[in-house]
């Protein structure tokens, strides 16, 4: 479920790079944020009422920086990223998005990383570094430090998101936990909005435009993260993050069918890596095999389910 939920992250970028050469960036995801947060609005409710009664002040902490972060800020800055005319590199440095994971899960939620581990994320990290650019050696090609720092800390925002959005999924559903991330998405994204004055953006949309802008909240948006938190919830965080990793595998094929890309040898070989390294995983874990990454006791009570609504 993991897996799946980020293979239709890789529908963004295709939708994505023509609305940020002619979309401003706040416009593009406030419109992201504000149609799964309505269609969405009675679970942000319930999950509203649950989280006060189950939080402490470190899980609304988080959900302040899931919803604000991870959701409205990381996604501001992928797409500023594109603005550049160069989608292969946001899209191939969002894959440091686990070394972040890794680290969050290790000093928030206290998961022990194994040597066996290490073998799986070096396969990720390989597999998504060879499809990502079709000349793996010519990093010449990335043009100036600024997407390159976009997409870096948008990586480093999603990565904690997923640290994140572990530790809450203990304590939510997964259909109210990403509402309330949309949610928190939605507050942020209107300051920016507001901030910048970019909502006269709206008045200028053809209906392509709209139609991508509406694609790209629903499929990426909110279906992918529905299907990632259901995936998540029991999985180490530092395990869904390879799963994370079909990202790019997706990205590569639709671009193929959009655009005729055609992949290099390296590329097939990345994505022959990725594909060893998330079915491996997936295989070990579901015959119970170690995989890597020993998880502590979460606070779910003994029947696996959320705290009752009060």
């Amino acid at each position: 479920m993991v897996a799946l939920g980020a293979a239709m992250w890789g529908t963004d970028p295709v939708l994505r790079q023509g609305l940020a050469l002619h979309v401003a960036s706040p416009a593009i995801v406030a419109v992201e944020q504000a149609l799964p947060t309505l269609l969405l609005a009675p679970l942000a409710w319930r999950g509203l009422r649950r989280a006060f009664a189950a939080f402490d002040w470190r899980d609304w902490a988080a959900l302040l920086v899931l919803g604000c972060g991870s959701s409205a800020l990381a996604t501001l800055l992928f797409t500023m990223a594109f603005t550049y005319g160069r989608p292969d590199t946001p899209v191939l440095l969002q894959q440091v998005q686990p070394l972040f994971a890794v680290a969050g899960a290790r000093l928030l939620l206290g998961e022990r990383l194994q040597r066996r581990y290490g073998l799986y994320l070096l396969g990720g990290l390989v597999g998504s570094y060879l499809v990502a650019f079709a000349h793996p050696s010519a990093l010449g090609g990335v043009d100036g430090w600024a997407p390159a720092l976009l997409a870096v800390s948008a990586a480093a925002l999603w990565g904690l998101g997923t640290v994140l959005g572990r530790r809450l999924g203990a304590k939510l559903p997964f259909g109210e936990l990403t509402a309330l991330r949309l949610s928190g998405g939605l507050f942020a994204a209107l300051i920016a909005l507001g901030v910048t004055g970019d909502g006269s953006a709206y008045l200028h949309l053809n209906a392509k435009a709209v139609l991508a802008l509406v694609l790209l909240a629903l499929v990426p948006g909110l279906l992918s993260l529905l299907v990632f938190y259901r995936g998540l919830r029991g999985t180490p965080a530092a395990a869904a993050t390879l799963g994370e990793l079909t990202f790019p595998l997706t990205a590569l094929v639709l671009d193929y069918l959009a655009f005729g890309t055609t992949l290099s040898g390296t590329q097939w070989l990345g994505l022959a890596v990725l594909v060893a390294t998330i079915t491996s995983m997936g295989v070990l874990r579901a015959n119970g095999t170690a995989t890597g990454v020993e998880v502590p006791q979460l606070a779910v009570p003994a029947s696996g389910s959320p705290p009752p609504l009060t």
